[in-house]
């Protein structure tokens, strides 16, 4: 085995160990020396790796939003010839599989947020380029928000333990949210709106113009 091919090695065992550790211990018992007793490499192994608790948190954050990053890009290929909404779509698509995935990127959020909030600024960004195709896409972007934070709720909810659903009420509501015949007939276009809101006050002025 090369050099190239054993660093590797060790550096995947270490995050996989420091999956582990966050998944059974929390994130505040992530330390160098776990992920070395966790992972059977030495500590000085796991430190040729990653330097520092923060180092292995910002790998971990970026390995499994590469992960997500790839589902994602897999399910809109196929959602682009079904859904008129395809990056809406794939985004709840791969919310529901990170809720049902017990190495989630949930997992690494939580430690990133618990150990340095500053390490959330690339998923955030990410997340702020994906709203803006959603709603460039979207004939009502208000339901598609909604739509997508139902989805981030039912994915929260469960990764903090507070659901009271049960897996199959989860995964019939992922149904729904991705359904787009369910949402068809709620939704109101850019244009339907703007007529809303600007014929009601055009309606009053002219009402207060009789009166006077």
């Amino acid at each position: 085995m090369d050099n190239a091919t054993r660093s590797e090695r060790s550096r995947n065992a270490a995050l996989e160990a420091a999956i582990a550790i966050i998944a059974r211990d929390g994130p505040g018992r992530l330390t160098l020396d776990a992920i070395a007793r966790e992972s059977g490499l030495s500590k000085g192994g796991v430190m040729h790796q990653f330097r520092t608790k923060e180092a292995v948190l910002k790998a971990l954050l970026e390995r499994q939003m590469a992960h997500f990053e790839e589902f994602s890009t897999r399910y809109m290929a196929k959602a682009s010839e079904t859904s008129a909404n395809p990056n809406l779509a794939a985004q709840l698509a791969t919310l529901r599989e990170a809720a049902t995935s017990p190495n989630s990127a949930a997992l690494a959020l939580v430690a990133a947020m618990v150990e340095n909030p500053r390490l959330m600024a690339l998923p955030r960004e990410r997340e702020m380029e994906r709203m803006a195709a959603i709603r460039e896409e979207a004939a009502d972007p208000d339901l598609a928000m909604l739509r997508w934070a139902g989805a981030m709720g039912l994915l929260l909810s469960s990764l903090f333990g507070m659901s009271p659903l049960s897996k199959g009420e989860h995964q019939r509501l992922f149904a729904r949210l991705l359904d787009d015949a369910q949402w068809s007939g709620l939704a109101q276009p850019d244009a339907t709106r703007a007529a809303k809101s600007g014929t009601a006050p055009a309606a009053k002025a002219a009402t207060r113009r009789k009166r006077a």
